[in-house]
């Protein structure tokens, strides 16, 4: 503000019109309320304003002081030599603007990001403990199975705490993981279960980590678990180039409840909003005791 006061009363006291001294502090009372209003933004392109305002002020000094009498002058000022101090504006305007919608983007992303890692801490745990259970009664009866679980659970719990971190896995390793999650489930059920799982994908297929095994969740736990008798879970994950296909059918006990069941669903709904936003098709059935879930992932 002093700036600007002592512009005017330098303006106000010298009888040169548009003198020099006083466009070099009104530039610099400008330059200071940008500093002021967005230190970093100016800090970030204190070389381009510079360049532009210095050569700015350096040509306008030269058309006031050097190009002639007023006359002249006064012809030069109506075609660029003021408005060359206005130019910088907008385009620094734009600047701003586009370090805001940056910003937003980088903050968007980020709160994905804690979306994402929120939904994959959610991923039942009972699992885990339910093969430990298991595992423990393995030991007792000092079983020929107890190294087989040993190994299958040390490779889940490592695919689960260091893969699934990951944004991305291959399809590959994500099969693998659900075909040692259903050997387990094998051993630890003592009836006769149907449980099918076909696959045919490409060797170089990604898919982000721990998708699918919500699904296969489900399809135990109000599932397998319900009935005593004839239960089945099919699935079937095939990958073409027009993208990813998983399906997973399973039978359950009409009178189960389904408020846990719809808890995993909303997880996966929301996982799949997120990572693949308008590049997939959940289609969920449920008639006469099966319950059906159709997911196609599209080739981006």
């Amino acid at each position: 503000m002093l700036l600007f006061i002592l512009a005017m009363v330098i303006d106000s006291n010298m009888r040169m019109p548009d003198n020099p001294v006083t466009f070099l502090l009104l530039l610099m009372f400008w330059l200071g309320g940008l500093y002021l209003l967005t230190p970093a933004f100016v800090k970030r392109y204190m070389k381009l304003i510079l360049a532009i305002y210095v050569s700015a002020m350096l040509y306008f000094t030269y058309v006031r002081l050097f190009s002639g009498n007023l006359e002249t002058y006064i012809e030069i000022k109506k075609e660029m030599a003021i408005s060359f101090f206005f130019f910088p504006i907008p385009v620094l305007i734009a600047l701003w603007l586009f370090e805001q919608w940056k910003w937003l983007r980088t903050l968007q992303a980020d709160k994905s990001k804690a979306e994402l890692a929120l939904l994959k801490t959610q991923i039942n745990p009972h699992f885990f403990f339910n093969t430990l259970n298991n595992l423990y009664a393995l030991t007792v009866k000092h079983s020929d199975q107890a190294p087989a679980v040993i190994l299958k659970l040390s490779e889940m719990m490592r695919y689960t705490i260091y893969e699934g971190k990951k944004d991305f896995v291959s399809l590959k390793e994500e099969i693998e993981y659900l075909e040692n999650y259903i050997d387990l489930h094998r051993i630890r059920y003592h009836k006769s279960v149907d449980i099918q799982f076909s696959h045919t994908i490409g060797e170089t297929d990604k898919i982000t980590p721990l998708l699918f095994i919500i699904l296969l969740e489900n399809a135990f736990k109000h599932g397998v678990e319900s009935l005593s008798d004839k239960a089945y879970i099919h699935i079937n994950l095939q990958s073409n180039e027009d993208g990813i296909q998983f399906t997973i059918e399973n039978n359950f006990e009409a009178s189960e409840s389904n408020q846990e069941k719809g808890i995993g669903l909303d997880n996966i709904k929301q996982r799949l909003k997120l990572i693949y936003p308008k590049q997939h098709e959940l289609h969920i059935s449920e008639k006469e005791s099966i319950f059906k879930v159709d997911l196609k992932i599209m080739a981006g």
